[in-house]
């Protein structure tokens, strides 16, 4: 992406994904930390050796996760799509928190829990749609930037097509 001495510059469009990953990351460390119970009950663990397994779908989850900030950082096309997808799709949590909550779904965790899970949502949400804008704006992972006054869009990178 940058030859050597160059540092990569993340634009905002990957700051946001990148921030949201980390506040994910942080957030199920700190529930298996605090409230393994929710991690009990969303695997349907029986008692016992479950910490075990929480820890491997920890790890797993974790190892997800770095696939994905290494194709945020490297601007990977198949990863925008998935995460805008995905991030678009994470409105869906809001109803559902609100049946869960109703009783008509039956609930994943305790109610901060629910809470939690359907604002995490509305902020996959928000940053899906600020993904499709920049995209619309400048490419993929914003790639190409438009110039002041100048309706040419100007390639960031040699190898960005399409701008």
């Amino acid at each position: 992406m940058s030859g050597v001495g160059q540092r990569a510059v993340a634009n905002r469009t990957q700051a946001l994904v990148l921030g949201f990953f980390a506040l994910v990351w942080v957030s199920l460390v700190a529930i298996l930390a605090a409230a393994p119970e929710v991690y009990d009950r969303a695997l349907r663990l029986p008692g016992g050796e479950s910490r075990a397994v929480e820890f491997a779908v920890l790890a797993a989850l974790s190892a997800l996760i770095a696939v994905a900030v290494v194709g945020v950082l490297r601007r990977w096309r198949w990863v925008f799509w998935v995460i805008a997808v995905a991030f678009l799709a994470g409105i869906l949590r809001v109803p559902a928190t609100g049946l869960e909550l109703a009783g008509v779904l039956p609930a994943a965790g305790p109610p901060w829990y629910a809470f939690y899970q359907a604002l995490l949502g509305l902020m996959q949400f928000a940053i899906g749609l600020a993904m499709v804008a920049g995209y619309r704006r400048a490419g993929l992972w914003g790639d190409c930037r438009r110039i002041a006054g100048n309706p040419d869009i100007v390639p960031v990178r040699k190898e960005t097509r399409g701008c």
